[in-house]
């Protein structure tokens, strides 16, 4: 039978130590790049938009707001029509406004 040397060992344990290191750095290297790219501006912005895309409550909103400004645009437009005194273009603005803002606010109600 073979003695077991303690220079063996240890040889053999450095270079299992070495080959975990290597190995370790791979890793680091890969994490490091993945970090690297997830921080650049552009993906930052991919990330962000593409949560709000798929969040309901984001599609809701887009929606209120969409039917609230169209309503508030077409009762300017039926009331006033296109004018030129000033007075009444400020009024249809303010109406407007009061308008949208009454139809986004209560557009929950009317979807459900």
């Amino acid at each position: 039978m073979k003695t077991i040397n303690e220079t063996d060992t240890l040889k053999e344990t450095i270079l299992l130590l070495k080959l975990k290191q290597a190995n370790e750095l791979v890793h680091l290297k890969d994490q490091y790049y993945h970090t690297y790219e997830s921080l650049k501006p552009l993906n930052i912005i991919k990330n962000v938009f593409g949560q709000m895309a798929t969040s309901s409550d984001f599609k809701g909103n887009i929606l209120s707001n969409a039917i609230g400004i169209s309503t508030g645009y077409l009762t300017k437009k039926v009331l006033l029509g296109s004018t030129h005194n000033p007075i009444k273009r400020i009024l249809g603005t303010l109406l407007q406004f009061v308008i949208t803002n009454l139809v986004t606010k209560h557009s929950d109600t009317s979807k459900s």
